[in-house]
């Protein structure tokens, strides 16, 4: 620090205490242990828990307080549950910059401090929404609420570049949050012998000709990052699983496990796959999304290798998914 011609430190802002965020306050309080850590109670809480930091070197501030740096103004606001229950985000008011936390962060990195317009950036963004935000998606939308009370010309979250345009950001977030959901279909699928895939091709094939937008995932090979990004729009997931040992692969366990978890706002679930002798995949899986407040259309299993009925029932199965639409 002092190499680069700090020599003094008064204050160190923490809106979070994760370690990511807050882990080289211990350090930054050996070379400067004049400074005070500036938190809530809830963070200040968790610093002294997880990192040690001594009782007496904390400022405690409320919602809404600010601190006066002479010529410029910090005023804190509360924001919990995004992603911790003792997230807060700090205004600078004269310059009207939102130090954002996690709050608008994206998994990017670039040589680009600003995000400008970029498209891939926003992409960033999106997969770190589904990952660490989507679960608490009615509480992001309050907080959305509270910081655009006040005018924000830059945005600058902890994770990937500075928005200089924020509103870009802030109209996804929007977007994400609400309850809209587009007319896609969500596969995540695993096959052991085939059969479960000759289901799952044929339901791409015949949704695309219906008119939605398909996502396909083969789960032994998938980024579990996309998938949880894909779960952010979709009104349909369809879970594709063989039965091992009376019970879906482990496979679709995960990723209804993690769908749950998500909390995304899908409207309808079903499942496909093939088994040999039997077992109680649907009532496994359907006990692992409990979070989801969705209607479950009419599984569709098959024993063995499909036939052209059990093609049929997935006809059926595709037609009770557009009538349903309907009602959106």
């Amino acid at each position: 620090m002092c190499e680069i011609g700090i020599n003094k430190l008064d204050y160190i802002i923490t809106n979070h205490a994760e370690q990511d965020h807050s882990g080289s306050i211990p350090m930054l309080l050996k070379k400067f242990p004049e400074a005070m850590v500036v938190t809530n109670e809830k963070c200040r809480a968790f610093e002294i828990e997880h990192l040690h930091i001594p009782e007496n070197k904390f400022i405690v501030v409320k919602d809404n307080d600010t601190l006066t740096l002479g010529n410029k103004t910090l005023r804190f606001l509360l924001t919990p549950w995004v992603h911790w229950p003792e997230t807060m985000v700090t205004y600078l008011e004269e310059d009207k910059i939102l130090f954002s936390c996690d709050f608008f962060g994206s998994h990017y990195a670039g040589s680009e401090m600003y995000a400008g317009e970029n498209p891939t950036v926003v992409h960033g963004a999106k997969r770190y929404y589904a990952e660490i935000m989507m679960p608490f998606r009615t509480t992001v939308v309050k907080n959305i609420d509270k910081v655009t009370q006040f005018e924000i010309k830059t945005i600058a979250p902890s994770h990937g570049p500075i928005y200089d345009k924020p509103e870009i950001i802030i109209d996804a977030y929007r977007d994400w949050t609400s309850d809209k959901v587009k007319k896609e279909v969500l596969i995540p699928y695993v096959s052991m012998h085939g059969s479960t895939k000759i289901m799952v091709d044929y339901l791409v094939d015949r949704l695309i000709k219906k008119g939605y937008t398909v996502k396909p995932f083969n789960l032994p090979v998938t980024d579990i990052g996309e998938l949880a990004m894909s779960l952010v729009d979709a009104s349909t997931i369809i879970i594709g699983s063989p039965m091992v040992l009376a019970g879906a692969h482990p496979a679709a366990v995960y990723s209804a496990f993690l769908a749950n978890a998500l909390r995304p706002k899908t409207k309808y679930v079903s499942i496909v796959g093939s088994y040999g002798w039997g077992g109680k995949m649907v009532d496994q899986l359907a006990g692992l999304i409990s979070n989801l407040k969705v209607d479950i259309i009419e599984p569709v299993l098959v024993k063995g290798l499909p036939r052209e009925e059990d093609l049929r029932r997935l006809d059926a199965l595709i037609e009770s998914l557009d009538e349903k639409h309907k009602t959106l």
